[in-house]
């Protein structure tokens, strides 16, 4: 006698698209304040540093590794869609930007580095979903690269905000190399540019009715005798 097995009715696994299961992969702002992410001591500086480094346009993340002393060892900026946010892609891109800019610290013991995350939206200031399923994204990423999670900052219209904390600010502007009609500055080696020659020396000659100025092509002055007619 033979048994049959039938197959298994087809299951698909839960995506990431399940409402659910998104919100399950989200941080609110008690949860936040509550698992201990260390302050920054001047966010200000650290804002406008990434905000020049990167020009951050609308849906941009920018993730940034500092130091123990709040220095930018390295910061990677990238575009992600804001449509139905899940917390476990987010941790996905973030992870993947932090392996291709630092060495992850999993030997240590205990983190050195914190990374920080800046996200530019459109809207309140105030938390989302968006937000917590970023700080979903970026507590476990820097778990699986080694690093202390930081702080979560948004840049808006007109302010920035650090998210479980009441500071905020104004956003950075533009520098003057970055506005319209400009030429956009240069950060790495490019073609020479061409100095131009410096203007001759002006040596001032005695004319009539006063002094005039007299181009002497850069050489020494010429001598000039005036001879008084009698």
């Amino acid at each position: 006698m033979t048994f049959g097995f039938a197959p298994p009715p087809h299951t698909s696994p839960p995506t990431s698209a399940e409402p659910a299961a998104r919100l399950g992969r989200m941080l609110e702002p008690a949860e936040w304040a509550s698992a201990g992410i260390p302050l920054l001591r001047n966010p200000r500086e650290v804002v406008t540093g990434l905000h020049d480094r990167h020009r951050p346009g609308l849906s941009t993340a920018i993730v940034a590794v500092l130091d123990p002393q709040e220095r930018v060892t390295a910061s990677a900026s990238f575009t992600e869609p804001a449509v139905a946010p899940d917390g476990w892609e987010l941790r996905n891109a973030l992870l993947a930007h932090l392996r291709r800019i630092i060495p992850h610290d999993l030997r240590l013991r205990t983190p050195v580095r914190t990374a920080v995350l800046l996200y530019c939206r459109a809207g309140e200031p105030r938390w989302t979903e968006t937000d917590g399923a970023w700080m979903w994204g970026l507590r476990d990423a820097c778990t699986l690269h080694g690093l202390r999670c930081g702080a979560y900052i948004t840049l808006t219209a007109d302010r920035w905000q650090v998210l479980g904390e009441g500071r905020g600010g104004r956003r950075p502007r533009a520098s003057p190399a970055d506005r319209p009609g400009r030429e956009p500055r240069r950060t790495g080696p490019g073609p020479a540019t061409a100095a131009r020659p410096a203007p001759p020396r002006q040596a001032a000659a005695v004319t009539r009715g006063g002094t005039a100025p007299r181009s002497t092509g850069g050489g020494a002055p010429e001598a000039h005798r005036h001879t008084a007619a009698r």
